[in-house]
C-alpha cells in the first residue's frame, strides 16, 4: 500500500469516508439531517483543509466556527467525535499507509479532541 501523494488521493478517501459517514447510525444524521451536505460543494472545502495539513498548503477558513454553529443546532458530543475519528482513521488506513497517512490519522484524532474541548468544555465554545 502506498502513502498519500496528491490532492486526488485526499479526495478519494474523503469520498469513501463521507459515503460511510452518511450511512453511520451514530453520526450520519449530522451530514444528512442537521446540516444536509451537498458533497459537490463540501468536498472541495474539506479537501482544502486536509491538503493544508498533509501538504502544508494555505487554509484560511474557521473550522471551529462552522462546527460551533452545527453544535448549536444539535449538540456534538464526545461519542460523536470519537466515532467520526474512528471512521476517518479507518478510512485512511483502508487506502493508504505511510508518513502522510499517519499524519492525517493523528490530526483527525487531534481535531476530534480539540472540538470536544472547545464545544463541550469551553465557556466560549470557540
Amino acid at each position: 500500500m502506498r502513502d498519500i501523494e496528491s490532492r486526488a488521493d485526499i479526495e478519494l478517501l474523503l469520498e469513501d469516508f463521507y459515503r460511510q459517514a452518511f450511512a453511520d447510525g451514530l453520526i450520519g444524521r449530522f451530514f444528512t439531517e442537521v446540516v444536509p451536505l451537498n458533497l459537490d460543494t463540501h468536498l472541495p472545502i474539506i479537501a482544502d483543509f486536509w491538503e493544508s495539513i498533509v501538504f502544508a498548503t494555505p487554509y484560511a477558513k474557521n473550522v471551529m466556527a462552522v462546527h460551533h454553529d452545527i453544535h448549536q443546532r444539535s449538540p456534538i458530543q464526545k461519542d460523536h467525535l470519537d466515532r467520526w475519528a474512528a471512521l476517518f482513521t479507518a478510512t485512511v488506513a483502508a487506502h493508504f499507509d505511510g508518513p502522510r497517512a499517519t499524519l492525517m490519522q493523528q490530526r483527525a484524532r487531534s481535531v476530534a479532541t480539540l472540538m470536544d474541548i472547545k464545544l463541550n468544555h469551553s465557556k466560549k465554545g470557540l
